[in-house]
């Protein structure tokens, strides 16, 4: 206990007191439960039901024991600290709580019960005392007197407070199970609604009254057993027809008045379980909300829609959104699927810009708006009329083709002779090196201007004559 300074003690019970403590080297806020008696072994210490039945529970529900440390042959508990208890909010209240405060509080309690029958154990102590509060979270604490399932009766005659214990317990009946928590809970709810406990009995006797004056005295149609019990005990059950729990509880609604009627049957086998109360119409409102009932959104991933085998393999492997555990093949086939888009709007783009292309080169040919250029004759500019003029045959010279507009017949005649023409060392496409006429001089601003270097050479020359097909570019 040396890491922990102890700073207030905040509760006292019949086996211990409990403690707000602070954790010396992390500074984390604790409480620290002090047992009474001694414990002189360990193995003592691992016996009770409170180690036990924790060491086997972990709920959100349920309040977590951190450590047991024994020391000086006192045993302590380490449990998370909570800031109070149920009785504490009800005792001081002027204000009934809203109904949507206490559904949000009871349906966390009957998800930890729920959990903890499931695990094979009942609390057999459920009270406010016992319900630990933190802001909206509320938890189940003190498992002293939690019992398994499956054990042997006879079970212990006391337990629980009396004012929220079973009427087969007040009974003295030796064989009891989780339905001694429904009880409880139906007793807590309506203490809940009032501020006020349902049965305050003085004593046995007494709160076996209390209880025939809510609900009525139990006959051989609603509790045969319950009759057998009493007789065995020499006890008679007054005959009182029972109050009217609307009367008694005007806050509640309809499903809260018949849900505490349910769980505080006579009958323990028509107690409902804790997991049955969970679907009841009084938590309907509960299923609505995330943080209590967390459901999983059924929505395609946001990285495009997968094939039916793929979203299997996802479901089967993924264990969350930063899992380590996904199947490398969904990277990989990932990445194809995006090298593979990129490669066809590569080829699409390559596409497109063709097609452009060969539409501007049709345009072109119907509408030329470029003229090849002609050697100009005696130092006159070329024309840029769109009608044929005539022009003198220089030796030497290109021939100069204008186009007119008005001629459709012209046009395609125009486009045939461009297609055969080419260019290439002076060698006309079918003619040879011998017949080629004189290369064309250098275009220089203002006309033709002289020869060109390469072409004054002849020992430049290529052997091989290349050929290029000229092309109109529009």
């Amino acid at each position: 206990m040396d890491r922990y300074t102890l700073i207030k003690e905040v509760g006292d019970g019949t086996f211990g007191s409990v403690w707000r403590a602070i954790n010396k080297l992390s500074g984390e806020v604790v409480a620290v439960k002090k047992m009474k008696r001694k414990y002189y072994t360990w193995e003592e210490c691992m016996s009770l039901r409170e180690i036990k039945s924790l060491r086997r529970m972990n709920h959100p529900n349920i309040v977590k024991l951190k450590e047991a440390i024994r020391e000086n042959d006192i045993l302590y508990f380490v449990f998370e600290y909570m800031e109070c208890n149920l009785y504490q909010l009800m005792k001081d209240r002027a204000k009934l709580f809203l109904e949507a405060e206490i559904r949000n509080w009871c349906y966390q309690i009957f998800q930890g019960l729920s959990y903890m029958h499931r695990r094979g154990y009942f609390h057999r102590d459920l009270k406010p005392e016992n319900l630990l509060v933190t802001k909206e979270i509320i938890k189940i604490a003190d498992f002293g007197l939690a019992r398994e399932s499956c054990s042997q009766p006879p079970y212990t005659e006391y337990v629980s407070t009396r004012w929220y214990r079973a009427p087969e317990v007040l009974l003295q009946s030796s064989s009891y199970d989780a339905a001694v928590d429904m009880w409880a809970m139906g007793a807590i709810m309506a203490e809940l609604f009032t501020l006020h406990p349902l049965f305050p009995g003085s004593n046995e006797v007494d709160e076996i009254h209390k209880i025939c004056s809510v609900i009525g005295s139990p006959d051989q149609a609603t509790w045969p057993e319950g009759l057998q019990l009493a007789e065995s005990m020499r006890y008679k059950f007054a005959q009182i027809p029972g109050a009217n729990l609307f009367e008694l509880i005007p806050s509640a609604s309809e499903n809260a008045v018949n849900l505490i009627e349910s769980l505080c049957a006579w009958d323990p086998a028509k107690r409902p379980k804790a997991s049955e109360v969970l679907q009841h119409p009084f938590f309907q409102a509960c299923y609505l909300q995330p943080a209590l009932h967390p459901r999983v959104p059924n929505t395609p991933p946001s990285g495009g829609i997968k094939g039916t085998a793929e979203q299997k393999s996802s479901r089967r492997y993924s264990t969350g959104a930063l899992s380590n555990n996904k199947p490398m093949g969904n990277t990989l086939r990932a990445k194809m699927t995006v090298s593979l888009k990129s490669a066809v709007q590569r080829k699409l783009t390559m596409e497109q810009q063709d097609l452009e292309k060969s539409e501007k080169l049709k345009n072109s040919l119907k509408h030329p708006r470029y003229q090849p250029p002609a050697r100009p004759y005696h130092g006159n500019a070329v024309s840029k009329s769109l009608h044929r003029m005539p022009s003198e045959e220089i030796p030497g010279a290109p021939r100069t083709v204008t186009l007119r507009r008005s001629s459709n017949r012209d046009s395609d005649e125009v486009a045939e002779k461009l297609a055969k023409l080419s260019v290439g060392a002076g060698v006309r496409h079918g003619g040879s090196a011998s017949a080629a006429r004189p290369s064309p001089a250098a275009l220089k601003a203002g006309g033709w201007h002289g020869q060109t270097d390469f072409l004054s050479r002849s020992h430049e020359v290529p052997s091989v004559v290349r050929r290029y097909s000229r092309k109109v570019i529009g």
